[in-house]
């Protein structure tokens, strides 16, 4: 079976009538009035197309203007089957208009060996893999190990995510020639994660997840001298606040809000 990024983009013109989604932002800066909200229109459909199952969507700015051509934001489809035992997925998406330069994400995985595959690449005037990487899981002492090999083509670089994980412990270590970061993320109880984070060049953070209930939480992230990010969920709201550090001293926060609202 072969597919390509015009066909998965082509799909689009099978569409059907489908609910929107709405997410409404504010931007960064001042402004008047209405002007410092970004809202973003989101929709997607599926449907099957022989032995392809085919999604598509696109997502388009909501603001008013003369110029459609800049409402949207990104256009993409993705078709998926089995080979051989493999389940084989596809995904092209277009930022705005341009036709000319597609983002492909190509993905395989075998349940019975444990093994998926990960590609990234560009489509357009010529095809160029940007990444690709795998992952091979199995069990080991009552818990779960996976390794996760990675190389990126465009910078040249490569590393190794190695991962253990049981009910309430997980460990995982990032390590390349050059650097390696471990990550202990430890469940306290059923409401409190706690999860330190070194670095091999001594950079530490530490993020503390709590748990409020009804879909509801609210994240931590400390990097001594560097910032404070904390992002609250409540249901369908998300309110990020970004606080840079410079010792004691907090020099400005960032704040978004964004809500989605469901036709």
């Amino acid at each position: 079976m072969k597919f390509t990024a015009a066909a998965l983009i082509a799909s689009l013109g099978y569409a059907c009538a489908g609910a929107p989604q709405l997410s409404i932002s504010v931007r960064d800066g001042k402004f008047d009035g209405l002007d410092g909200l970004d809202p973003q229109l989101s929709w997607e459909n599926q449907g099957r197309a022989g032995d392809l199952d085919i999604s598509y969507g696109v997502k388009a700015s909501a603001r008013p203007t003369t110029d459609i051509a800049s409402l949207p934001r990104s256009i993409w489809g993705r078709a998926n089957t089995d080979v051989a035992g493999w389940g084989v997925s596809a995904r092209a998406e277009v930022e705005g208009t341009d036709f000319s330069n597609v983002n492909l994400d190509i993905d395989a995985d075998n349940e019975d060996a444990d093994l998926s595959l990960h590609l990234v690449a560009s489509a357009g005037n010529q095809f160029s893999v940007r990444s690709i990487e795998a992952t091979k899981g199995f069990d080991a002492n009552g818990g779960r190990v996976t390794v996760n090999p990675r190389f990126n083509l465009e910078n040249d670089t490569r590393d190794v995510v190695i991962n253990y994980s049981n009910d309430r412990t997980n460990v995982k270590l990032t390590a390349s020639a050059d650097s390696q970061e471990l990550t202990l993320s430890q469940q306290v109880d059923s409401d409190n994660r706690i999860a330190p984070t070194i670095a091999s060049n001594g950079d530490l953070s530490v993020e503390w997840e709590r748990r409020l209930g009804d879909d509801s939480s609210l994240t931590a992230n400390l990097r001594p001298n560097d910032s404070l990010n904390v992002e609250w969920r409540d249901q369908a709201w998300t309110a990020n606040v970004n606080m840079p550090i410079d010792g004691t001293n907090v020099n400005g926060a960032n704040v978004s809000i964004k809500r989605d609202v469901n036709f």
